[in-house]
């Protein structure tokens, strides 16, 4: 039975590598997986056996009328969701009674949904991980090539070693990695300053991807997905007849139309089985809650972006939450106003993430490297326009010489 998860294994590996934060990882980790066993499930008839099995009359063999049933649509009757009729025993399931020749079409409620439920959740997943495909092709694996080794505390005093796929530098190659990434940050190789704001557009499209997702399963299902966790809330699933035996219902009517022996018309009735809408309906349920909870995550994570955009080169203490929530590495305060206060947003998400790829210790050797080098370029700035304040001075002494000369004469 764990054979169909096969096919997961080559897109669930372990990443040491950070390009994003915990919400966009919720979006093209955690929901992608989920639409994706949902797919495997509602495809594995293992699990419920046939989709659809039907019961009629002699008159159609049973594959017919199965395979009839489940390529056109099934139906209800919304006058027999009726659960004192129910309980009575008059009905023998929520919607599924005798009707008249002549039934107004408004009166039956056709599903046809269940045909189309693995090809759109499929192409969900696929849209859950889209913007991750967007950002990593922009990001073009900057970070996992400045910080390749650094994730791993340990170094050899000497040479360095390769155990099995971990490589273990020495201290000399570190320092050398170190100066790499300080010459990097420094010169300002960063070129693409838009570089962040990328990242803030893919996070955008993942806060309205969730939206947009709600509103196509609403279609979907008939405009009935958005009151189904407030129902399932408010009336819970012991009922006699619920929400879920509206939106999926377990037993429906088909009707199959043929030609007698003499050429006249003939109609059969069947009662089919969809031992499908019993996973259908665990997964939509459980995918109404997840969409407010994810919808919340990204709309947290969207006012965290923003606070950022205000608060990186403006607060220590900002800096000094951030910083120290991914390494536990203390850093003087100083270092926080000195290395932040000159950077642009770019170069702060770029720092950032770069502490989420390195070892604390060695992230600390870089910010120390950072806070000296703005501490002599503050000092440089300092000289220059003390070297030049001389000069100004004697400029504006000459002129104001000038000037008195010029009124006497």
């Amino acid at each position: 039975m764990l054979g169909q998860f096969d096919s997961l294994k080559a897109i669930v590996r372990v990443r040491y590598y950070s390009i994003d934060n915990f919400v966009f990882k919720l979006h093209y980790r955690l929901t992608f997986y989920i639409f994706l066993v949902a797919t495997i499930l509602v495809t594995s008839r293992q699990y419920i056996g046939e989709h659809i099995k039907c019961l009629s009359d002699s008159g159609v063999p049973t594959h017919v009328m199965d395979t009839f049933c489940f390529f056109t649509t099934t139906f209800t009757i919304p006058q027999h969701y009726n659960s004192t009729l129910l309980k009575r025993g008059s009905l023998a399931h929520p919607g599924v009674g005798p009707m008249g020749t002549r039934v107004n079409e408004e009166e039956v409620r056709r599903h046809a949904y269940y045909q189309w439920v693995p090809f759109v959740l499929f192409a969900q997943a696929i849209m859950f991980y889209l913007p991750h495909i967007i950002w990593k092709g922009i990001e073009g694996g900057t970070l996992k090539r400045l910080a390749d080794g650094l994730h791993n505390g340990i170094i050899s005093e000497t040479d360095s070693v390769d155990y099995g796929d971990c490589h273990i530098m020495s201290k000399k190659e570190r320092e050398s990695r170190l100066e790499v990434i300080r010459g990097f940050i420094r010169n300002k190789e960063i070129l693409n300053k838009s570089w962040s704001y990328y990242l803030i557009f893919c996070e955008h499209i993942n806060f309205f991807n969730v939206i947009f997702q709600a509103f196509l399963i609403d279609r979907f299902l008939g405009g009935q997905f958005f009151s189904l966790g407030n129902h399932i809330i408010e009336h819970g699933v012991t009922a006699d007849v619920t929400i879920l035996d509206h939106v999926f219902p377990k037993v429906t009517k088909c009707t199959f139309h043929k030609f007698g022996p003499s050429g006249s018309m003939q109609s059969h009735d069947a009662m089919c089985v969809m031992a499908l809408n019993i996973i259908n309906e665990k997964i939509y349920t459980f995918l109404w809650f997840w969409l407010i909870f994810l919808l919340l995550c990204s709309g947290l994570a969207l006012l965290y972006r923003y606070a950022s955009l205000l608060l990186h080169s403006r607060s220590k203490c900002f800096n000094e939450v951030v910083f120290s929530a991914w390494r536990p590495a203390k850093l003087s305060p100083w270092m926080y106003f000195t290395v932040t206060k000159h950077f642009d947003y770019t170069e702060w998400l770029f720092l950032n993430y770069l502490s989420q790829n390195m070892d604390g210790l060695a992230f600390r050797e870089l910010f120390t490297l950072l806070a000296g080098d703005t501490d002599v370029k503050k000092n440089d700035d300092l000289y220059e326009k003390e070297k030049t304040l001389p000069l100004q001075t004697e400029k504006a002494t000459l002129l104001e010489k000038n000037e008195k000369d010029a009124f006497k004469d």
